[in-house]
């Protein structure tokens, strides 16, 4: 998703057509994303071993070792990426990658800040395709804040989901902070944020119609989720909300794509 998240930032900042440096961009994106992934299974590996136990380190099928050398490749594979794009993009992709690691390491302790740091990686990558195809746009930021509101939604979801091990560890989310009920009320109030925001890319011309369609289905798609979680909000409900706004935050990527043709 995060690969196909710099084609639909380059999309919102000129005409599609395939090139060297979009191609580097959606490798560059592809990779950091999955090392930040590993390198946060290796720091949650004792949580992941309560909230988690069948992912790949705790279920011991990956080592410790083995996980830390597989994201320095991946990290090396994404910086010679990004270099190859252009020197902007390079910049960007150390920033990202230093964000990243600053949340997995320190600012996942913080809560809600962290989860604002994962939605700014989450971010970056729409903004880094206009850095690979050399063209900012301003009206591309809505589009950011959209994305920024429904992550942060979701990642406020993800700590009702680890409450157990986040609390057993002094990872302090809402859900550990404040319980359940208020976590699920700030989740459902950043994806309804999101949909609040979402008809003003249509409304401001800066997409076509065909935007329209898919981007009802993100939106009803996260309105039901949000009361769904409303109404329970335990682990296991929570859980497959979370899993469940993967496929609304498709469904949105595939209406700016559409939009800007």
């Amino acid at each position: 998703m995060m690969g196909f998240a710099v084609i639909v930032g380059a999309s919102l900042v000129s005409s599609l057509s395939f090139s060297s440096n979009l191609f580097f961009g959606f490798v560059t994106s592809f990779a950091l994303t999955a090392a930040s992934m590993v390198t946060n299974d290796y720091y949650d590996r004792k949580i992941d071993s309560i909230n988690e136990p069948n992912r790949p380190i705790p279920r011991g099928d990956v080592s410790p070792k083995e996980a830390l050398v597989f994201t320095s490749v991946l990290s090396l594979f994404g910086f010679i990426s990004a270099y190859l794009t252009n020197l902007p993009s390079f910049a960007l992709a150390i920033v990202a990658w230093i964000i990243s690691v600053s949340y997995i390491t320190k600012g996942k302790s913080t809560g809600l800040p962290g989860n604002f740091l994962v939605s700014l990686t989450v971010v970056i990558p729409f903004v880094y395709g206009g850095f690979a195809v050399e063209q900012i746009e301003t009206s591309a930021l809505l589009f950011v804040a959209i994305v920024f509101l429904s992550n942060t939604g979701r990642e406020i979801t993800k700590g009702i989901v680890d409450i157990e091990g986040d609390r057993s560890h002094n990872i302090g989310t809402i859900a550990v902070k404040y319980g359940e009920r208020k976590a699920a009320i700030f989740a459902s109030f950043f994806s309804l944020l999101a949909v609040f925001l979402s008809p003003l890319p249509w409304i401001w011309g800066l997409v076509s119609d065909l935007f329209l369609l898919p981007v009802i289905l993100t939106d009803i798609g996260l309105i039901v989720s949000a009361f769904l979680l409303l109404h329970d909000y335990s682990r296991k409900n929570a859980k497959k909300i979370k899993n469940l706004s993967l496929a609304w935050f498709i469904s949105g990527l595939l209406a700016f794509i559409l939009g800007t043709l």
